[in-house]
């Protein structure tokens, strides 16, 4: 997954504007405590970041 479609999918999610504030702010465990941006600046593929916000907040499987 690309950083581009990553992002596609939280704005579908969160909306557009609310996207980029919750990835900022939501600490998510299964990231090693960090948030959606820091884990992503830090390396952390983008598909590994979707299925852990996928996760933490309990979408359906077709989202995944």
């Amino acid at each position: 997954m690309r950083h581009t479609e990553f992002w596609s999918r939280m704005e579908a999610h969160f909306g557009s504007a609310y996207s980029h504030v919750w990835a900022d702010q939501t600490v998510i465990a299964a990231l090693n405590h960090l948030t959606v941006n820091q884990a992503l600046h830090s390396g952390v593929a983008p598909k590994v970041v979707w299925r852990a916000v996928w996760a933490f907040e309990e979408m359906p499987l077709s989202e995944r």
